[in-house]
């Protein structure tokens, strides 16, 4: 199907009876719509799956409806009734499928037969279960190191997967465990731990109905956690602050129409979902939080000579924390000038938002990618602690800090173990536990996994899910590198652009999807997720599986691990049987899941707890840190800047409404005006004409920097947009290519991908992009 494309300002709330017409058109489109309607009204509720989509936690209320529009089309395009099967691939050869967009790849419905690429035909073909396990165990046990293979996984991996992934993994003998993680909220994991003592998030979900304020940072909720809205609207219903901090203007931000409140669509009416919204520049975050801190610092002076209440929270402060002394010799030393132009913002607004903060007794701070895909992340991360720390904001209700998870089980994946540099409490539990030796040096993160294939130091790569190829940065190099490698391997439930790009030899392992029934020999399985408020859910699949070949995630690494290690150091096929066993095991290792099975049994999950939510510091000497560092010379790199070359817009890559991550559920992206096409980009409308443009014109974009190569997109619509000026955004995947490898963050290598420096050009003729149709 083809769609006009055509761009059109929106001036409707959030959600609502757009979402309505959404979902009811992704519900009709999914070619099994009666089926999936039943399914989806099992999304959340106890006894039925989780949600396949994001990671946002469950509100307490038994609703009969607990999905938002983003949930059932991540449902309804999962559970499709379109098939690609053997005889789909006897129709097109790999060269020709490369040739189609991300969209209608995806569209063409779910994987049902193991397959395995012909080279010589340039086909895939049909293949056995036994033949798949035996080549990549051929594969592996040929390796001259087990360092030469990288084990990916995806977010929406179960603990069940994701545990026995990283045991095989590592009895195989490497942590080269790279994840979605390390795109995202690895910052936020580091940020936390050196000072607060744990890398996650302190905040449940009541916490959002007890707050004061509610600091909502490089996030879109109205894109990437819709039913975040709604405690986000009664906060301000019931009087909180709701202040929001993102460079474009975004609906969900704005007002919010609730499509479960019948006089409020009857009426068509709205709620706002913040109070006050500030646009500062990309990577300007941490020139704001330092900015109000200084604020801050001036009232408690003036509060100290005048007698009045403190403004900082100075039992809290002594009973609890270190380092404040050279934090607030670091605030002193920041002079305005330089927190004002790094901002965007102007003082004036930094003082308002400082005001909010100051008159909030409880606070939370949220936050997502806005904040850590940049360079400086880290710091930027630990100046939104710092500033929690000087009110007492960690560790009391209603408070605390906040990273939006994006995947399902992004969070869980970690918790299990999926990491290239785990903790050492890991690897000795378990030794303890399996009686072999772990590895003990690191793994390779996604950005390593990459350089490494690039180099062909990887031989073998293996994909739990996601789609690798498109996820990541400098597109053309991660392509070149996937394909220097001998055998690739993706576990997916739908055809995409990573099992086009492949080594001499390639495998797809089709697998069940969340909305799926899982039988082993023990019969129906549920398998487990952790929410970004550290809650844990069991999930049953309703749905038959579309195809008879069809295995489940714990399943197929058993395979995999049986042919390559024998029952070593586990029986796999005993394992995976009864996946109680498996949640045996994660009890004896993980901490938090002691009991793990009898835990389960409490309906709506239970939660793992958080030491720095009950002020307990695990940190070294025992307290929170403070964290003292300098605001970034500048932003830019600095190599580009001493070629003397300067860019003409800095660049973020951010979602379209219709997708998640890589997955595009269509080709709209309603909130923003743009109907049947992605390759636009974002920009103020001063900036296109002060560039020589029109708004329309199709243009390429450059990356600038520092090692010569040319990373370009081409035939890109510019869209005049309200943004501020300097700045532009504009889709990912499609934009990924523009990200240099080695532009990543201090300490995280996530890729910057809200931070590109660029150029823009006329577009090159013959050289733009295929149209998006189906």
């Amino acid at each position: 199907m083809s769609q006009k494309k055509h761009i059109k300002n929106y001036t409707g709330p959030a959600a609502g009876w757009g979402a309505l017409k959404s979902v009811t058109k992704s519900w009709l489109g999914s070619e099994n719509g009666f089926r999936n309607l039943r399914a989806m009204l099992k999304t959340n509720q106890n006894g039925g799956f989780d949600c396949p989509g994001c990671a946002w936690g469950e509100s307490p209320e038994n609703d009969m409806v607990k999905f938002c529009e983003n949930g059932a089309k991540a449902v309804n395009w999962e559970a499709t009734g379109r098939r690609v099967d053997p005889e789909f691939f006897a129709k097109y050869r790999v060269s020709e499928l490369a040739k189609q967009t991300d969209y209608w790849l995806e569209y063409q419905g779910r994987l049902t037969h193991p397959m395995r690429y012909d080279g010589a035909t340039d086909r895939y073909v049909e293949t056995s279960w036994d033949e798949a396990f035996a080549l990549i165990a051929g594969h592996l046990q040929g390796l001259d190191s087990p360092d030469q293979a990288d084990f990916y996984t995806s977010g929406r991996a179960s603990n069940e997967a994701a545990f026995l992934y990283q045991l095989f993994v590592r009895a195989f003998g490497t942590n080269n465990l790279p994840d979605c993680s390390n795109m995202c909220h690895e910052a936020s994991g580091i940020g936390m731990a050196d000072t607060i003592g744990v890398g996650k998030g302190t905040v449940v979900f009541e916490d959002l109905a007890l707050a004061d304020a509610i600091f909502v940072i490089g996030q879109n909720p109205g894109t990437n956690h819709p039913r975040m809205l709604e405690p986000l609207r009664e906060a301000v219903k019931r009087g909180a602050q709701v202040v929001c901090f993102n460079p474009l203007k975004e609906r969900g931000l704005e007002r919010f129409q609730h499509p479960q409140h019948p006089l409020e669509m009857l009426g068509n009416g709205s709620e706002p979902t913040n109070t006050a919204y500030f646009r500062p520049a990309l990577g300007g975050d941490m020139a704001v939080m330092r900015g109000i801190a200084k604020f801050l610092l001036t009232w408690e002076r003036e509060a100290q000579e005048s007698g009045e209440p403190p403004v900082f929270d100075h039992d809290f402060i002594k009973g609890h924390t270190t380092g404040l002394e050279q934090y607030l010799a670091e605030v002193d030393a920041t002079r305005w000038e330089h927190i004002v132009e790094q901002s965007g913002l102007s003082r004036s607004e930094i003082e308002v938002a400082a005001r909010m903060y100051r008159r909030a007794e409880r606070v939370v701070m949220c936050w997502a990618m806005g904040l850590t895909q940049h360079r400086h992340s880290v710091p930027t991360i630990q100046e939104v602690v710092n500033l929690q720390l000087l009110r007492g904001n960690v560790g009391k209700p209603g408070a605390g800090l906040s990273p939006v998870r994006g995947h399902s089980n992004v969070q869980g994946d970690r918790t299990m173990g999926i990491n290239e540099q785990p903790p050492e409490s890991l690897l000795n539990a378990l030794e303890a536990r399996f009686g072999f030796k772990v590895p003990r040096g690191h793994g390779h993160n996604a950005v390593q996994a990459i350089k490494a294939m690039e180099e062909k130091r990887t031989k073998v790569f293996i994909g739990l899910g996601g789609n690798f190829a498109q996820a990541t940065p400098d597109t053309p190099r991660t392509h070149r590198a996937l394909g220097n490698c001998d055998l690739t391997v993706q576990i997916s439930t739908k055809l995409n652009r990573s099992h086009l790009v492949t080594g001499r030899e390639a495998l797809i392992l089709p697998c069940l999807g969340r909305t799926e029934v899982d039988m082993q020999r023990a019969g129906p399985q549920g398998v487990t997720v952790e929410d970004t408020f550290s809650m844990v859910h069991l999930s049953y699949g309703q749905l038959q599986p579309r195809s008879s070949q069809l295995r489940s995630e714990p399943a197929i690494i058993a395979g995999i691990a049986g042919a390559t290690l024998g029952n070593y150091p586990i029986d796999w096929a005993w394992a995976v049987a009864d996946y109680c066993r498996i949640r045996d095991m994660i009890a004896d290792t993980i901490p938090g899941f002691e009991h793990f099975n009898e835990k389960l049994t409490q309906p709506g999950g239970f939660y793992l707890g958080n030491a720095a939510a009950e002020r307990k510091w695990n940190t070294q000497g025992g307290k929170a840190r403070f964290t003292a560092s300098a605001l970034p010379g500048q932003l830019v790199n600095e190599a580009v800047l001493a070629s003397g070359e300067k860019p003409d817009l800095i660049l973020q890559t951010l979602r379209s409404h219709d997708q998640y991550n890589t997955t595009l559920y269509g080709l709209d992206d309603r909130y923003r005006g743009v109907f049947g096409i992605r390759e636009v980009v974002f920009v103020n409308e001063e900036d296109i004409r002060r560039l020589g443009f029109e708004p329309g014109e199709r243009v390429d974009m450059v990356s600038l920097w520092e090692d010569g190569r040319e990373r370009r997109v081409s035939g890109f619509m510019l869209v005049a947009y309200d943004i501020p000026p300097g700045q532009a955004a504009a889709y990912y995947p499609e934009t990924n290519s523009l990200v240099p490898l080695e532009s990543y963050g201090d300490r995280t290598f996530t890729p910057t991908s809200k931070f590109i420096a660029v150029r823009l050009e006329k577009a090159r003729a013959g050289n733009r992009i295929p149209s998006s149709t189906v």
